[in-house]
């Protein structure tokens, strides 16, 4: 009877070891993955500031340099609305209201290719089935930042509600599908305008900054911290009580 006990004992004790490290595993590693995406927002950031201060891209130079090269760079340069092709970006959640983004296609001057433009944020209708209706300028001043991977994440369904009809709701911004779409040969980059007067630039390349990344990074080290002293503790206590 006792030696089935003390398998049992054995057993359970054995088992909380295992549960004690798994835990303390795991929020060790979330820790030091904080810090990781600490270092690399320290960096973005630190190359964003580097392009910032060569000066705003034109789009002659654009013909002429990587996607590598210009993603994060200020791109300025006068343009012309291709219409009619208007793509409402879903679910932009803004100051707390769901609308779009309004994005569109524009030939900037000295670049060959078109170039898609995130003019900012409107909100939605009262009815999902129902398109805000839009006034777009013929000639825009561009002045913002180029992006080559835009943000946005296809989970489900298709990508662009494709009736034939302008504005076209989209769940993504695909260079290739919007290209194919529209027949025009866009430019693998997407400018985000930081100002305008009919839309609300909201865009912002580091959403959390390191310092916030660092203090998580401290969370997750005190929380297995705290796993092991708990577990520490308990094993004290049932030593006393076995006592």
């Amino acid at each position: 009877m006792r030696i089935k006990l003390a398998k049992q004992i054995f057993a359970f004790n054995l088992l909380w070891v295992v549960i004690t490290l798994t835990a303390f595993a795991i929020l060790i590693n979330l820790s030091w993955w904080q810090l990781n995406r600490a270092e690399e927002k320290t960096q973005q950031l630190q190359r964003l500031a580097q392009l910032q201060s060569n000066g705003a891209l034109r789009g002659a130079q654009l013909n002429q340099l990587s996607e590598i090269d210009i993603d994060g760079a200020p791109f300025q340069a006068q343009g012309r609305w291709l219409a009619p092709f208007i793509w409402l970006l879903d679910n932009q959640i803004v100051n707390g209201r769901v609308g779009y983004d309004v994005v569109v296609p524009v030939q900037a001057e000295g670049l060959s290719q078109p170039l898609l433009v995130n003019l900012g944020w409107l909100p939605a209708t009262d009815r999902r089935d129902t398109l805000p209706h839009l006034q777009i300028p013929v000639s825009l001043k561009l002045d913002g930042l180029l992006r080559t991977q835009p943000d946005g994440l296809l989970l489900l369904g298709q990508n662009a509600e494709n009736d034939g009809a302008w504005p076209m709701r989209i769940q993504q911004v695909s260079f290739a599908e919007l290209s194919g779409i529209s027949g025009l040969a866009l430019y693998p980059a997407l400018l985000y305008q930081q100002q305008t007067s009919d839309f609300l630039p909201h865009y912002q390349p580091v959403v959390l900054p390191p310092e916030k990344h660092r203090g998580y990074a401290l969370q997750w080290f005190l929380l297995a911290v705290a796993v092991i002293g708990v577990a520490l503790a308990a094993s004290h206590h049932g030593k006393a009580n076995n006592e």
